[in-house]
Protein backbone atom coordinates (compact mmCIF):
# COMPACT_ATOMS: atom_id res chain seq x y z
CA UNK A 1 0.00 0.00 0.00
CA UNK A 2 1.26 3.46 -0.93
CA UNK A 3 0.51 5.28 2.28
CA UNK A 4 -0.73 8.81 1.69
CA UNK A 5 -1.50 8.25 -2.00
CA UNK A 6 -5.22 7.47 -1.61
CA UNK A 7 -7.80 9.98 -0.45
CA UNK A 8 -10.50 9.13 2.04
CA UNK A 9 -13.24 10.13 -0.39
CA UNK A 10 -12.07 7.40 -2.79
CA UNK A 11 -11.52 4.64 -0.25
CA UNK A 12 -13.61 2.67 2.20
CA UNK A 13 -13.53 3.08 5.99
CA UNK A 14 -11.72 -0.25 6.34
CA UNK A 15 -9.06 0.87 3.86
CA UNK A 16 -8.57 4.12 5.76
CA UNK A 17 -8.26 2.27 9.07
CA UNK A 18 -5.74 -0.19 7.70
CA UNK A 19 -3.73 2.67 6.17
CA UNK A 20 -3.52 4.31 9.58
CA UNK A 21 -2.26 1.09 11.14
CA UNK A 22 0.36 0.67 8.40
CA UNK A 23 1.53 4.26 8.91
CA UNK A 24 1.76 3.71 12.66
CA UNK A 25 3.82 0.54 12.31
CA UNK A 26 6.15 2.07 9.73
CA UNK A 27 6.90 5.01 12.06
CA UNK A 28 8.24 2.69 14.77
CA UNK A 29 10.19 0.32 12.53
CA UNK A 30 13.90 -0.15 13.16
CA UNK A 31 14.66 1.44 9.79
CA UNK A 32 12.97 4.70 10.78
CA UNK A 33 13.60 4.73 14.53
CA UNK A 34 17.20 3.65 15.05
CA UNK A 35 19.98 6.27 15.11
CA UNK A 36 22.04 6.67 11.96
CA UNK A 37 25.33 6.40 13.85
CA UNK A 38 26.34 3.27 15.74
CA UNK A 39 28.39 3.49 18.99
CA UNK A 40 31.40 1.47 17.84
CA UNK A 41 34.20 1.00 20.38
CA UNK A 42 37.50 2.60 19.43
CA UNK A 43 39.67 0.62 21.79
CA UNK A 44 38.01 -2.77 22.11
CA UNK A 45 35.29 -5.08 20.85
CA UNK A 46 31.80 -3.97 19.93
CA UNK A 47 29.24 -6.67 20.69
CA UNK A 48 25.55 -6.28 19.87
CA UNK A 49 22.87 -8.29 21.66
CA UNK A 50 19.40 -7.82 20.16
CA UNK A 51 16.46 -9.20 22.13
CA UNK A 52 12.72 -9.05 21.49
CA UNK A 53 10.19 -9.22 18.70
CA UNK A 54 12.04 -6.51 16.76
CA UNK A 55 15.48 -8.07 17.35
CA UNK A 56 16.16 -9.37 13.84
CA UNK A 57 15.32 -6.10 12.12
CA UNK A 58 17.17 -4.05 14.72
CA UNK A 59 20.26 -6.19 14.15
CA UNK A 60 19.89 -5.80 10.38
CA UNK A 61 19.88 -2.02 10.71
CA UNK A 62 22.77 -2.09 13.20
CA UNK A 63 24.92 -4.12 10.81
CA UNK A 64 24.13 -1.81 7.90
CA UNK A 65 24.97 1.33 9.88
CA UNK A 66 27.99 0.11 11.85
CA UNK A 67 30.49 0.73 9.08
CA UNK A 68 32.55 -2.15 10.40
CA UNK A 69 31.86 -5.85 11.09
CA UNK A 70 30.13 -6.49 14.39
CA UNK A 71 29.57 -9.61 16.46
CA UNK A 72 26.72 -10.57 18.66
CA UNK A 73 23.46 -12.37 19.33
CA UNK A 74 19.86 -12.16 18.14
CA UNK A 75 17.12 -13.59 20.37
CA UNK A 76 13.60 -13.37 19.01
CA UNK A 77 10.26 -15.13 19.05
CA UNK A 78 9.79 -18.18 16.86
CA UNK A 79 8.75 -16.92 13.42
CA UNK A 80 10.00 -13.35 13.93
CA UNK A 81 13.15 -13.47 11.83
CA UNK A 82 13.46 -11.52 8.58
CA UNK A 83 11.45 -12.91 5.67
CA UNK A 84 14.71 -13.60 3.82
CA UNK A 85 16.88 -14.07 6.90
CA UNK A 86 20.54 -14.32 5.82
CA UNK A 87 23.37 -16.00 7.66
CA UNK A 88 25.26 -13.19 9.37
CA UNK A 89 28.94 -13.81 10.09
CA UNK A 90 29.69 -13.65 13.82
CA UNK A 91 26.00 -13.21 14.70
CA UNK A 92 24.33 -16.09 16.55
CA UNK A 93 20.55 -16.40 16.19
CA UNK A 94 18.23 -18.06 18.69
CA UNK A 95 14.45 -18.33 18.33
CA UNK A 96 12.71 -18.87 21.64
CA UNK A 97 9.27 -19.15 23.25
CA UNK A 98 6.75 -16.36 23.75
CA UNK A 99 4.64 -15.52 25.72
CA UNK A 100 5.86 -18.48 27.77
CA UNK A 101 9.58 -19.24 28.04
CA UNK A 102 10.88 -22.53 26.68
CA UNK A 103 14.17 -24.43 26.66
CA UNK A 104 15.52 -22.10 23.97
CA UNK A 105 14.78 -19.16 26.29
CA UNK A 106 17.09 -20.75 28.86
CA UNK A 107 19.81 -21.25 26.28
CA UNK A 108 19.44 -17.67 25.03
CA UNK A 109 19.76 -16.18 28.50
CA UNK A 110 22.86 -18.23 29.32
CA UNK A 111 24.41 -17.20 25.99
CA UNK A 112 23.71 -13.51 26.64
CA UNK A 113 25.19 -13.75 30.14
CA UNK A 114 28.28 -15.54 28.78
CA UNK A 115 28.78 -12.79 26.20
CA UNK A 116 28.52 -10.08 28.86
CA UNK A 117 30.85 -11.93 31.23
CA UNK A 118 33.45 -12.14 28.46
CA UNK A 119 33.71 -8.38 28.00
CA UNK A 120 36.51 -6.19 29.33
CA UNK A 121 37.15 -2.52 29.99
CA UNK A 122 37.24 -0.74 26.63
CA UNK A 123 34.64 -3.04 25.09
CA UNK A 124 31.13 -1.88 24.21
CA UNK A 125 27.96 -3.90 24.70
CA UNK A 126 25.08 -2.49 22.67
CA UNK A 127 21.75 -4.01 23.69
CA UNK A 128 18.91 -3.57 21.18
CA UNK A 129 15.80 -4.21 23.21
CA UNK A 130 12.15 -4.58 22.25
CA UNK A 131 9.04 -6.11 23.78
CA UNK A 132 8.91 -9.85 24.32
CA UNK A 133 12.31 -10.28 25.89
CA UNK A 134 10.93 -11.22 29.30
CA UNK A 135 9.94 -14.64 27.94
CA UNK A 136 12.74 -14.91 25.38
CA UNK A 137 15.50 -14.57 28.00
CA UNK A 138 14.84 -16.90 30.92
CA UNK A 139 17.48 -17.49 33.57
CA UNK A 140 15.50 -18.72 36.59
CA UNK A 141 16.69 -17.78 40.06
CA UNK A 142 18.23 -20.52 42.18
CA UNK A 143 15.72 -23.25 43.00
CA UNK A 144 13.25 -22.14 40.32
CA UNK A 145 12.67 -24.40 37.30
CA UNK A 146 11.56 -23.58 33.78
CA UNK A 147 8.23 -25.20 34.59
CA UNK A 148 7.86 -22.92 37.62
CA UNK A 149 8.51 -19.87 35.43
CA UNK A 150 6.00 -21.06 32.84
CA UNK A 151 3.37 -21.61 35.52
CA UNK A 152 3.75 -18.20 37.16
CA UNK A 153 3.91 -16.45 33.78
CA UNK A 154 0.70 -18.10 32.62
CA UNK A 155 -1.06 -17.23 35.89
CA UNK A 156 0.04 -13.59 35.70
CA UNK A 157 -0.95 -13.18 32.06
CA UNK A 158 -4.39 -14.62 32.71
CA UNK A 159 -4.99 -12.65 35.92
CA UNK A 160 -5.57 -9.20 34.47
CA UNK A 161 -2.29 -7.86 35.90
CA UNK A 162 -0.62 -4.96 34.08
CA UNK A 163 2.61 -5.52 32.18
CA UNK A 164 4.49 -3.50 34.81
CA UNK A 165 3.17 -5.79 37.54
CA UNK A 166 3.97 -8.92 35.55
CA UNK A 167 7.50 -7.77 34.85
CA UNK A 168 8.08 -6.76 38.46
CA UNK A 169 7.51 -10.39 39.47
CA UNK A 170 9.62 -11.69 36.61
CA UNK A 171 12.58 -9.50 37.60
CA UNK A 172 12.70 -11.04 41.04
CA UNK A 173 12.74 -14.60 39.71
CA UNK A 174 15.65 -14.09 37.33
CA UNK A 175 19.43 -14.01 37.02
CA UNK A 176 19.38 -11.73 33.95
CA UNK A 177 16.48 -9.28 34.33
CA UNK A 178 16.33 -6.11 36.41
CA UNK A 179 19.81 -4.88 35.45
CA UNK A 180 21.65 -8.15 35.97
CA UNK A 181 22.92 -8.38 32.38
CA UNK A 182 24.61 -5.00 32.86
CA UNK A 183 26.19 -6.26 36.08
CA UNK A 184 27.56 -9.24 34.15
CA UNK A 185 29.20 -6.86 31.65
CA UNK A 186 31.46 -5.50 34.41
CA UNK A 187 33.64 -2.60 33.31
CA UNK A 188 32.53 -2.70 29.68
CA UNK A 189 30.51 0.23 28.37
CA UNK A 190 26.82 -0.71 28.12
CA UNK A 191 24.41 1.10 25.85
CA UNK A 192 20.76 0.18 25.44
CA UNK A 193 18.50 1.24 22.58
CA UNK A 194 14.84 0.45 23.11
CA UNK A 195 11.68 0.13 21.06
CA UNK A 196 9.24 0.52 23.94
CA UNK A 197 6.05 -1.50 24.36
CA UNK A 198 5.41 -0.22 27.89
CA UNK A 199 2.75 2.43 28.61
CA UNK A 200 4.69 5.42 29.95
CA UNK A 201 7.94 4.11 28.42
CA UNK A 202 9.75 3.28 31.65
CA UNK A 203 12.81 1.49 30.21
CA UNK A 204 13.19 -0.67 33.30
CA UNK A 205 10.03 -2.58 32.35
CA UNK A 206 10.72 -3.18 28.64
CA UNK A 207 11.61 -6.87 28.46
CA UNK A 208 12.04 -6.62 32.25
CA UNK A 209 15.04 -4.29 31.89
CA UNK A 210 18.07 -6.62 31.67
CA UNK A 211 20.43 -3.62 31.53
CA UNK A 212 18.37 -1.03 33.41
CA UNK A 213 18.24 -0.37 37.15
CA UNK A 214 15.05 -1.57 38.84
CA UNK A 215 13.07 0.49 41.36
CA UNK A 216 10.77 -2.34 42.46
CA UNK A 217 11.37 -4.80 45.28
CA UNK A 218 10.73 -8.35 46.38
CA UNK A 219 7.98 -6.98 48.62
CA UNK A 220 6.32 -5.41 45.57
CA UNK A 221 6.47 -8.72 43.75
CA UNK A 222 4.90 -10.58 46.67
CA UNK A 223 2.12 -8.00 46.89
CA UNK A 224 1.30 -8.46 43.21
CA UNK A 225 1.04 -12.22 43.53
CA UNK A 226 -1.24 -11.79 46.52
CA UNK A 227 -3.30 -9.04 44.86
CA UNK A 228 -4.40 -11.35 42.05
CA UNK A 229 -4.87 -14.40 44.24
CA UNK A 230 -2.25 -16.40 42.37
CA UNK A 231 -1.42 -19.82 43.77
CA UNK A 232 2.31 -19.77 43.02
CA UNK A 233 4.44 -22.94 42.93
CA UNK A 234 6.33 -23.46 46.22
CA UNK A 235 9.67 -22.64 44.60
CA UNK A 236 8.30 -19.28 43.45
CA UNK A 237 7.03 -18.46 46.92
CA UNK A 238 10.44 -19.25 48.41
CA UNK A 239 12.29 -17.27 45.74
CA UNK A 240 10.20 -14.18 46.44
CA UNK A 241 11.29 -14.11 50.08
CA UNK A 242 14.98 -14.80 49.38
CA UNK A 243 17.05 -11.59 49.75
CA UNK A 244 19.45 -12.95 47.13
CA UNK A 245 16.76 -12.30 44.52
CA UNK A 246 16.48 -8.58 45.22
CA UNK A 247 17.37 -6.69 42.06
CA UNK A 248 20.75 -4.90 41.98
CA UNK A 249 20.97 -1.33 43.18
CA UNK A 250 21.76 1.42 40.69
CA UNK A 251 25.25 1.81 42.14
CA UNK A 252 26.04 -1.86 41.65
CA UNK A 253 25.31 -2.00 37.92
CA UNK A 254 28.86 -1.03 37.11
CA UNK A 255 28.04 0.58 33.77
CA UNK A 256 30.98 2.63 32.50
CA UNK A 257 29.39 5.58 30.67
CA UNK A 258 26.25 3.57 30.07
CA UNK A 259 23.22 5.11 28.41
CA UNK A 260 19.64 4.07 27.78
CA UNK A 261 17.73 5.58 24.87
CA UNK A 262 14.11 5.01 23.83
CA UNK A 263 14.30 5.10 20.02
CA UNK A 264 10.61 4.37 19.32
CA UNK A 265 7.45 4.44 21.38
CA UNK A 266 3.68 4.30 21.05
CA UNK A 267 3.53 8.10 20.86
CA UNK A 268 5.52 7.98 17.60
CA UNK A 269 3.03 5.51 16.12
CA UNK A 270 0.03 7.61 17.15
CA UNK A 271 1.62 10.79 15.80
CA UNK A 272 2.15 9.15 12.42
CA UNK A 273 -1.43 7.83 12.40
CA UNK A 274 -2.77 11.24 13.33
CA UNK A 275 -0.88 12.94 10.52
CA UNK A 276 -2.19 10.39 8.04
CA UNK A 277 -5.78 10.72 9.27
CA UNK A 278 -5.65 14.51 9.07
CA UNK A 279 -4.28 14.27 5.53
CA UNK A 280 -7.35 12.20 4.69
CA UNK A 281 -9.59 14.91 6.06
CA UNK A 282 -10.54 13.50 9.46
CA UNK A 283 -10.81 15.51 12.65
CA UNK A 284 -8.68 13.51 15.07
CA UNK A 285 -9.27 12.85 18.76
CA UNK A 286 -6.08 11.44 20.29
CA UNK A 287 -6.82 9.68 23.59
CA UNK A 288 -3.16 9.05 24.35
CA UNK A 289 -0.73 6.16 24.30
CA UNK A 290 -0.96 5.00 27.92
CA UNK A 291 -4.45 3.53 28.18
CA UNK A 292 -4.60 0.53 30.51
CA UNK A 293 -7.90 -1.10 31.42
CA UNK A 294 -9.78 -4.36 31.01
CA UNK A 295 -10.05 -4.65 27.22
CA UNK A 296 -13.80 -5.21 26.95
CA UNK A 297 -14.57 -2.35 29.33
CA UNK A 298 -12.37 0.07 27.41
CA UNK A 299 -14.11 -1.00 24.20
CA UNK A 300 -17.52 -0.22 25.69
CA UNK A 301 -16.26 3.15 26.94
CA UNK A 302 -14.90 4.05 23.51
CA UNK A 303 -18.19 3.04 21.91
CA UNK A 304 -19.99 5.59 24.07
CA UNK A 305 -17.45 8.25 23.10
CA UNK A 306 -17.83 7.47 19.39
CA UNK A 307 -21.62 7.75 19.66
CA UNK A 308 -21.31 11.18 21.29
CA UNK A 309 -18.81 12.49 18.76
CA UNK A 310 -20.86 11.16 15.87
CA UNK A 311 -23.82 13.42 16.65
CA UNK A 312 -22.39 16.46 14.87
CA UNK A 313 -21.96 14.66 11.54
CA UNK A 314 -18.24 15.45 11.20
CA UNK A 315 -15.79 12.92 9.85
CA UNK A 316 -13.75 11.93 12.86
CA UNK A 317 -11.00 9.51 13.82
CA UNK A 318 -10.44 8.48 17.44
CA UNK A 319 -7.00 7.00 18.04
CA UNK A 320 -5.35 5.52 21.13
CA UNK A 321 -2.54 3.26 22.28
CA UNK A 322 -1.32 1.50 25.39
CA UNK A 323 -1.83 -2.04 26.66
CA UNK A 324 -5.17 -3.32 27.84
CA UNK A 325 -5.58 -6.38 30.04
CA UNK A 326 -7.73 -9.49 29.83
CA UNK A 327 -8.96 -11.54 32.74
CA UNK A 328 -9.17 -15.06 31.35
CA UNK A 329 -12.13 -17.14 32.54
CA UNK A 330 -12.11 -19.79 29.82
CA UNK A 331 -8.61 -21.29 29.79
CA UNK A 332 -9.17 -22.84 26.34
CA UNK A 333 -10.72 -19.72 24.80
CA UNK A 334 -9.11 -18.07 21.79
CA UNK A 335 -8.79 -14.34 21.91
CA UNK A 336 -6.43 -11.46 22.52
CA UNK A 337 -6.47 -7.98 24.04
CA UNK A 338 -7.40 -6.16 20.85
CA UNK A 339 -10.02 -8.70 19.83
CA UNK A 340 -11.73 -8.51 23.23
CA UNK A 341 -11.62 -4.70 23.03
CA UNK A 342 -13.31 -4.82 19.62
CA UNK A 343 -15.98 -7.29 20.67
CA UNK A 344 -16.78 -5.18 23.73
CA UNK A 345 -16.97 -2.13 21.47
CA UNK A 346 -19.18 -3.85 18.86
CA UNK A 347 -21.65 -5.02 21.50
CA UNK A 348 -21.87 -1.52 22.98
CA UNK A 349 -22.29 0.10 19.55
CA UNK A 350 -25.13 -2.32 18.73
CA UNK A 351 -24.96 -1.63 15.01
CA UNK A 352 -24.65 2.16 15.26
CA UNK A 353 -24.45 3.45 11.65
CA UNK A 354 -21.31 5.09 10.36
CA UNK A 355 -18.87 3.79 12.99
CA UNK A 356 -16.01 1.46 12.06
CA UNK A 357 -13.03 0.46 14.18
CA UNK A 358 -9.69 -1.32 14.04
CA UNK A 359 -7.60 -2.57 16.94
CA UNK A 360 -4.33 -4.38 16.35
CA UNK A 361 -1.14 -5.24 18.19
CA UNK A 362 1.72 -3.43 16.45
CA UNK A 363 3.85 -6.60 16.57
CA UNK A 364 1.34 -8.34 14.29
CA UNK A 365 0.32 -10.94 16.88
CA UNK A 366 -2.59 -10.31 19.25
CA UNK A 367 -2.01 -12.58 22.23
CA UNK A 368 -1.01 -16.04 21.04
CA UNK A 369 -3.03 -16.12 17.81
CA UNK A 370 -1.99 -15.49 14.20
CA UNK A 371 -3.90 -12.22 13.74
CA UNK A 372 -2.83 -8.70 14.64
CA UNK A 373 -6.42 -7.82 15.49
CA UNK A 374 -9.63 -7.19 13.57
CA UNK A 375 -12.05 -4.64 12.14
CA UNK A 376 -15.56 -3.82 13.36
CA UNK A 377 -18.20 -2.47 10.96
CA UNK A 378 -21.76 -1.27 11.56
CA UNK A 379 -23.11 -4.67 10.45
CA UNK A 380 -20.77 -6.79 12.59
CA UNK A 381 -23.51 -7.92 14.97
CA UNK A 382 -26.05 -8.49 12.18
CA UNK A 383 -23.65 -10.70 10.27
CA UNK A 384 -22.79 -12.58 13.45
CA UNK A 385 -26.46 -13.24 14.15
CA UNK A 386 -26.93 -14.55 10.60
CA UNK A 387 -24.13 -17.05 11.28
CA UNK A 388 -25.64 -18.13 14.60
CA UNK A 389 -22.95 -16.42 16.68
CA UNK A 390 -23.77 -14.92 20.07
CA UNK A 391 -21.43 -11.94 20.68
CA UNK A 392 -22.05 -11.82 24.44
CA UNK A 393 -21.32 -15.53 24.83
CA UNK A 394 -18.16 -15.24 22.70
CA UNK A 395 -16.92 -12.42 24.92
CA UNK A 396 -17.82 -14.16 28.17
CA UNK A 397 -15.93 -17.27 27.03
CA UNK A 398 -12.85 -15.36 25.84
CA UNK A 399 -13.53 -16.50 22.27
CA UNK A 400 -13.21 -13.21 20.40
CA UNK A 401 -10.76 -14.74 17.91
CA UNK A 402 -13.25 -17.38 16.80
CA UNK A 403 -15.96 -14.70 16.53
CA UNK A 404 -14.02 -12.44 14.18
CA UNK A 405 -12.53 -15.35 12.25
CA UNK A 406 -16.02 -16.60 11.44
CA UNK A 407 -16.91 -13.13 10.10
CA UNK A 408 -13.74 -12.93 8.01
CA UNK A 409 -12.79 -9.68 9.75
CA UNK A 410 -9.42 -10.60 11.24
CA UNK A 411 -6.43 -8.42 10.29
CA UNK A 412 -3.55 -10.77 9.48
CA UNK A 413 -0.19 -9.10 8.86
CA UNK A 414 2.32 -11.64 10.11
CA UNK A 415 5.11 -10.41 12.39
CA UNK A 416 5.80 -6.71 11.79
CA UNK A 417 9.27 -6.87 13.42
CA UNK A 418 8.49 -3.99 15.75
CA UNK A 419 6.37 -3.63 18.89
CA UNK A 420 4.88 -0.58 20.63
CA UNK A 421 1.79 -2.47 21.80
CA UNK A 422 -1.85 -1.81 20.99
CA UNK A 423 -3.05 0.52 18.24
CA UNK A 424 -6.73 1.45 18.11
CA UNK A 425 -8.63 3.64 15.68
CA UNK A 426 -12.37 4.37 15.51
CA UNK A 427 -13.70 6.01 12.36
CA UNK A 428 -16.88 8.05 12.73
CA UNK A 429 -18.07 8.71 9.19
CA UNK A 430 -19.66 11.93 8.07
CA UNK A 431 -23.05 11.96 6.41
CA UNK A 432 -21.63 11.24 2.96
CA UNK A 433 -19.96 7.99 4.05
CA UNK A 434 -21.56 5.52 6.40
CA UNK A 435 -20.76 2.16 4.87
CA UNK A 436 -17.86 0.07 3.63
CA UNK A 437 -18.36 0.06 -0.05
Amino acid sequence: MNIGAATSIDSSPSVDLRALFDAAVRAVSAEIAMPRKMPVSRHGRTVVVAVGKAAADMMRVARERAGTPIEGLVVTRHGHLLADQPDWPQIEIIEAGHPYPDASSLAAAERALAIANGLEAGDTLLVLLSGGGSALLAAPAAGVTLEDKQTITRALLQSGATIEEINCVRKHLSRIKGGRLAVAAGAAQVRTWIISDIPGDDPSFVSSGPTVADATSLADAREIVAKYGIAAPPAITLALIDPANETPSTDSLGIAGGETVIVARARDALSAARAHAEALGYQVSDLGDQLQAEARHLGASHAALARRLGKDGRRRMIISGGETTVTVINKVGRGGRNLEYLLGLAIALDGEPGIHALACDTDGIDGTEDAAGAIVTPDTLARATALGLDPATSLAQNNAYNFFAALGDLVVTGPTLTNVNDFRAILVAGPERNSDG
